[in-house]
């Protein structure tokens, strides 16, 4: 059961905002948002900014999003601070300011906005614009949970595991991931796999709990879980042994667009260490992440076809996928290439 922990990194506080959805007609719904955003109708602003941020009926402008925003948020509208605060954390149509950031968040927060809450606790447990500060990452965290944000009750499960601005606690930890995965967060459900499947902070069970929580996680869009189950399949773990369910989700992982979970699945494949070995399966997962640009997955194509693994040898295309490595910035890559190009040359 060990063996699926490779695919996973318990990621820690991640920054979001959810905005509202709006129908098909925007051009119309702007308009209107217009008129009742000049009339004083704060929410009506902050959704003109939605519309510009998005580029829903008008041409895309994060600088007017935020000229929208910013009259939400003097109104007293906790969304438009929110998504002001985000604007300055990803530096879109205005300069990256995480002190900006945190301030505009800590107003949303304080309006009862969950997300901001969960933003500026994010902000404090990565010690972005203020002094990284687990005890008030925790805070707000407990904050945008209690409000049922369930990002907020993933981050505090992360501080109960790690032990950061808490007592390490797995029981809380599995609290708080249990919470986030019962309101649909991915994360929380992968989280709680883990537990179970390691036995942290509740019984050990590598057969029912691991395969309904990283199928949860995976349904929900959680590559990694989508990997993990995979494993499960392939080593029959908690289910049958099934070769084909297990590239099935493997390969649902990897189409997810998440290179660094296609090359490690390539890897699983070509050393032959977690799963049984494959060229040919290795270099169908290499050539995705290649095709993604991740750098590392077309130098180990490179390798393959220098070295013949799971492919007829050639050269010349070792050469290609080196020099396409090399273009996406792997020095290794670039070495190669160089090396190749040189033992060209000397043989003319």
């Amino acid at each position: 059961m060990v063996l699926f922990m490779r695919f996973f990194l318990l990621l820690c506080a991640s920054i979001t905002f959810i905005t509202a959805s709006y129908g098909q007609d925007y051009n119309a719904i702007r308009q209107e948002a217009e008129k009742a955003c000049d009339m004083g109708e704060a929410g009506s602003c902050f959704n003109l900014g939605v519309l510009y941020k998005k580029g829903l009926g008008v041409k895309q402008d994060y600088l007017q999003a935020n000229i929208f925003y910013k009259k939400a948020c003097d109104m007293g509208d906790a969304k438009g601070c929110g998504a002001l605060g985000l604007s300055y954390a990803e530096g879109q149509g205005v300069k990256q300011d995480d002190i900006q950031a945190n301030t505009f968040y800590k107003k949303s927060c304080d309006m009862g906005e969950a997300a901001s809450c969960n933003n500026l606790g994010a902000l404090y447990a990565g010690g972005l614009g203020v002094k990284q500060d687990y005890l008030q990452a925790n805070t707000f965290f407990k904050k945008a949970c209690g409000m049922e944000n369930a990002e907020g009750c993933n981050n505090l499960g992360a501080l109960y595991a790690g032990g950061l601005g808490v007592k390490q606690d797995d029981i809380q930890a599995n609290t708080f991931f249990k919470k986030a995965c019962d309101m649909g967060h991915a994360k929380g459900c992968a989280a709680l796999g883990v537990s179970y499947g390691t036995g942290q902070g509740v019984k050990q069970d590598d057969i029912q709990a691991p395969h309904t929580l990283f199928k949860k996680a995976c349904d929900m869009g959680k590559a990694r879980s989508c990997a993990a189950l995979g494993l499960l399949y392939y080593n029959g773990e908690g289910v049958k042994q099934d070769d084909i369910q297990a590239n099935t989700f493997f390969k649902k992982a990897c189409d997810m667009g998440d290179a660094d979970i296609c090359i490690s699945i390539g890897v699983a494949y070509g050393t032959g260490q977690v799963v049984k070995q494959d060229y040919f399966q290795a270099n169908t997962f290499y050539k995705k992440a290649c095709d993604m640009g991740h750098a590392k997955g077309c130098g180990a194509l490179g390798v393959s076809y220098g070295t013949g693994q799971g492919v007829k040898q050639n050269i010349k295309v070792a050469k290609e996928y080196f020099g396409k490595s090399c273009d996406l910035g792997d020095q290794d890559g670039c070495d190669v290439y160089a090396t190749i190009n040189k033992n060209s040359n000397a043989g003319h």
